[in-house]
């Protein structure tokens, strides 16, 4: 796709804007002086080290063979784009929208036909050279020959690009473009044209790059440690966007190569912040020294976003699992209860949809008038129970064994056409029902063997085979297992990422997250209303009628949710005071105190 200088005939001129959001307007005016939930007069100085299960042979993160092995941090949602910057910043406290970053300000239409993207005069590499138009369309043209998805994929949807001035960029989209296309471009990396050869860009490399973020990197220890170090001429410190974020002089992340020695290591002061996902470590696993006398903070947030979606995820590719009946039948005998009392204390809540917790979930509430005009040329592939809100997952006595759901899912698999014979369910062929469950860690290793003493009283054999994790996501990219244990994360603005989740393009693309196999016309549907909603209600109907779409279908048995955050971190390591933002708490905004003492 070549770039063209803009002529003279380029359309009447849009009103700049200083932020756009997916559904409605930004919540901050164009003068607010700085996000919600930083601290503008945080200190600078000191140091955080993170810590992360892995390894990394590059510090490109954008390339194909860097997808499991990439540097964390330089480019990275959770502690901050370090060495590269996006066009827009977005908003942790409000559901999807972006502020003006290296893009001081852009302008669309109401179609949302084009976004042009108005750059900071400010904006600086690291060396000291301008960041330009020339450096947007070189980025886009690079990642779409050169990079990995979803980056190579974004101009697909345009139609042209061209530059109207040296700070100036225009995309015009085509029409597989929808609504939520130009907040996706706008949060793109933008790279340095001067200072990347585009023919090797492809490959691996710990060489540091020159970027426009706020930290460069300056030590690499291959495969174990990464520092960055804070850069004083940062063009963008004082920007609202920015203001009480970055505050270290050093950040580290260190490597360890599980979630037992990374844990090990945070006893002993190796690393600063501990995100526990786990209920039993969090509730047995802090006796230790630094917890008593107060060096360890440990700390608990209310969860204000959808619960996502962690369970058992059948391959429909495979034969025993293309008869939704079989699904549903499964998806009966996993004991909830059973295992959140006798593995977890009870800790858990079982999860019923896949935006639990928030207004975007389904169930509960019957399908409105907008729902079922959309669902109505797919009745068939929705459960009535569903439709109506009335359905909800079976609640077992808890005993394991709970012989009334037993007896429900085995007529269920009986209609399938298998029968229970001398203690083994077996199909009409006399073949026994048997399938194997690919576990990552210890942790779904419990809870498979839970599910498997469920099975195994109707005869159902399913082995598990747990993995390490080369071979976990080499299988698990090319859907080479019968069932996998997996987490589907949701937000409260769901959208283009979920074609790779679910819709029938993804279905037999190597690499993409359609691990369930899942190709409907239903789904296909409903994702594209979703993506072309123009109001918050017909969103908000769309992602219903989603959700219903997905729980019919049966693809996941759902396991639970915790409704809370955890995070264990050194007392030095201070977060903003008051609540959290909307999408839960956020490092970048936290600091070192020993700077200030």
């Amino acid at each position: 796709m070549a770039a063209a200088l803009a002529g003279p005939a380029m359309g009447a001129a849009a009103e700049p804007l200083h932020g756009i959001a997916m559904h409605g307007e930004p919540a901050l005016p164009a003068d607010f002086s700085h996000l919600p939930y930083v601290n503008p007069d945080a200190p600078k100085g000191g140091q955080i080290t993170y810590g992360v299960v892995g390894t990394f042979d590059s510090v490109r993160p954008f390339i194909i063979k860097s997808m499991r092995t990439h540097a964390r941090g330089v480019v990275d949602q959770e502690y901050g784009n370090l060495v590269y910057e996006t066009l827009m910043h977005r908003s942790r406290d409000e559901p999807f929208t972006l502020y003006g970053l290296l893009a001081e300000t852009v302008e669309w239409d109401e179609e949302r036909s084009f976004i042009q993207y108005n750059l900071n005069p400010s904006a600086r590499w690291s060396d000291g050279k301008p960041v330009t138009a020339d450096d947007v369309i070189f980025t886009m043209e690079l990642l779409r020959d050169k990079g990995r998805p979803p980056f190579s994929t974004r101009l697909r949807r345009v139609e042209k690009m061209e530059k109207i001035s040296d700070l100036s960029v225009r995309f015009t989209f085509n029409e597989s473009s929808n609504r939520e296309f130009p907040l996706i471009l706008s949060m793109s990396p933008v790279l340095p044209k001067h200072a990347i050869d585009a023919e090797t860009f492809d490959q691996s490399t710990l060489q540091p790059g020159i970027g426009s973020g706020p930290y460069l990197i300056s030590d690499i220890k291959p495969g174990e440690r990464l520092t960055f170090t804070r850069r004083e001429d940062y063009w963008a410190r004082d920007l609202p966007v920015k203001r009480g974020l970055d505050n270290y002089d050093r950040i580290v992340v260190e490597y360890f190569l599980s979630e037992t020695a990374q844990f090990e290591a945070f006893k002993k002061g190796v690393f600063d912040v501990y995100p526990d996902g786990s209920v039993t470590n969090w509730a047995r696993g802090y006796d230790f020294p630094a917890v008593e006398n107060g060096d360890i903070i440990r700390q608990e947030y209310d969860k204000r976003t959808p619960s996502g979606m962690y369970g058992f995820v059948f391959n429909t590719r495979r034969a025993k699992f293309e008869d939704i009946r079989v699904r549903h039948a499964l998806t009966m005998l996993f004991d909830f209860e059973w295992a959140n009392r006798s593995l977890y204390n009870n800790a858990y809540t079982r999860t019923n949809s896949f935006w639990d917790g928030s207004e975007l979930a389904s169930t509960g509430t019957p399908a409105d008038a907008r729902e079922r005009e959309l669902l109505a040329p797919y009745a068939e592939l929705v459960s009535p129970d569903i439709l109506e809100g009335t359905w909800a997952l079976p609640v077992t006595n808890g005993s394991g064994r709970d012989r009334k759901i037993q007896r429900a899912a085995l007529t269920l698999l009986q209609d399938a056409g298998y029968r229970i014979e001398s203690g083994r369910l077996i199909d009409g062929a006399g073949r026994p029902f048997s399938f194997a469950l690919m576990t990552q860690n210890e942790g779904q290793e419990k809870l498979a063997v839970a599910f498997q003493r469920s099975l195994g009283a109707l005869g159902i054999e399913m082995s598990i085979r747990t993995v390490d994790d080369a071979q976990y996501q080499q299988r698990s990219q090319t859907f080479d297992y019968d069932m996998i244990m997996k987490a589907f994360p949701s937000s409260l603005s769901p959208g283009a990422e979920q074609i790779n989740r679910w819709g029938a393009a993804s279905r037999d693309t190597p690499g993409s997250f359609n691990f369930a196999g899942a190709a409907s016309p239903a789904i296909d549907a409903v994702i594209d209303a979703m993506l072309n909603a123009r109001t918050a209600d017909a969103f908000r109907s769309a992602v219903r009628a989603y959700d219903r779409v997905l729980l019919s279908a049966h693809y996941v048995i759902p396991a639970f949710h915790f409704a809370k955050s955890r995070v264990a971190h050194r007392a030095r390591i201070t977060p903003p005071d008051g609540p959290p933002p909307l999408y839960g708490y956020h490092l970048p905004a936290w600091w070192d105190k020993t700077a200030t003492e």
